[in-house]
């Protein structure tokens, strides 16, 4: 890891490992040289002040093992001082091997820092894992969503795993309560997807022929008089793909204050449930490296498991 001071004026070298390998040098420079303007980087790159075994390389330029990267002196004012990532307690962990690990990430927890939240699971696990050389988020969840999130340690499997989602090669599936009674067993849902942002420039998502096409495949899983209880397989990973689906078909999810029912989130805070009830449940997918199929699930966490039994109490009148 490279320390970028205000004060030092050195060449430094760095020998390309296996948890590189396979990065673009832009992304990689950017990556360990926190703080320094993404202007400067692409400047250092064209100048060919930054040379790979001895080469100028293009911003495109793909890293590999044993790679040596010249790397010039980069300037910067000193950061203000910062705490360092809090170690916090381990997260519940479903599976570990050498390429990734599967957590089950409680609800309220950011993926990662930014947006007014200091610090994510992804700053969590690097504080908790000093001896890991990578720890990469292969995709995100939503702050409020519990549930499956898949982190790489070695930059192949973040490639491979992140491809594989792109093609369609993994099965996730979510736990979501909606208001109103679900019609159908099986439904697809295909509406294209557009960001936006509000006059506040709050990000949001809608269903729009200019999006991106969108593929949600819905099942009910429980119903009751007023609210269902779906099993939702997405096909695509758009942005707030579920909760933008469910609500433009009439159903919105309970307790979204993005896209919700306002007035129905506050009568349900009231009786217990207390953040938006989605959950990452289920993920099922070919190992990146040695091909066996692997099929993990984690269970409704307590809070949204006793917001279900409320439910079975308000319909049999207890």
């Amino acid at each position: 890891m490279i320390m970028v001071q205000s004060k030092v004026n050195v060449v430094s070298y760095e020998r390309i490992d296996e948890s590189a390998a396979g990065q673009r040098i832009d992304n990689y420079l950017l990556r360990i040289a926190k703080g320094v303007p993404k202007s400067h980087i692409y400047r250092i790159l064209r100048s060919g002040e930054v040379r790979v075994n001895g080469r100028r390389v293009s911003q495109i330029y793909r890293l590999v093992v044993g790679d040596e990267v010249r790397i010039p002196p980069l300037r910067l004012a000193e950061p203000p001082a910062s705490l360092p990532p809090p170690v916090g307690k381990p997260l519940p962990t479903v599976f570990e091997d050498e390429f990734f690990v599967v957590v089950n990430k409680p609800a309220g927890h950011a993926v990662h820092g930014g947006s007014g939240v200091s610090f994510g699971v992804i700053e969590q696990l690097r504080a908790q894992r000093p001896e890991l050389k990578m720890l990469e988020l292969v995709h995100r969840l939503d702050r409020e969503t519990s549930g499956l999130l898949i982190v790489a340690k070695r930059r192949s499997a973040l490639t491979a795993l992140q491809g594989m989602m792109r093609a369609g090669q993994v099965e996730k599936r979510y736990f979501a309560l909606v208001a109103g009674r679900w019609p159908n067993r099986l439904q697809h849902v295909r509406a294209p997807l557009l960001k936006y942002l509000t006059e506040e420039g709050e990000r949001r998502v809608k269903v729009s022929e200019a999006g991106k096409p969108a593929h949600s495949i819905v099942r009910l899983f429980k119903c009751w008089q007023r609210f269902s209880l779906l099993d939702v397989e997405l096909k695509t990973g758009r942005t707030h793909q579920i909760r933008v689906h469910l609500s433009h078909l009439g159903f919105p999810l309970a307790g979204d204050g993005k896209y919700g029912d306002f007035m129905l989130n506050r009568m349900l805070g009231n009786e217990g449930l207390r953040r938006m009830f989605l959950h990452a449940a289920k993920l099922s997918f070919d190992h990146p490296v040695r091909g066996e199929r692997l099929v993990f699930e984690a269970p409704l966490p307590e809070d949204l498991q006793g917001f279900v039994a409320r439910l079975d109490e308000w319909e049999s009148g207890k």
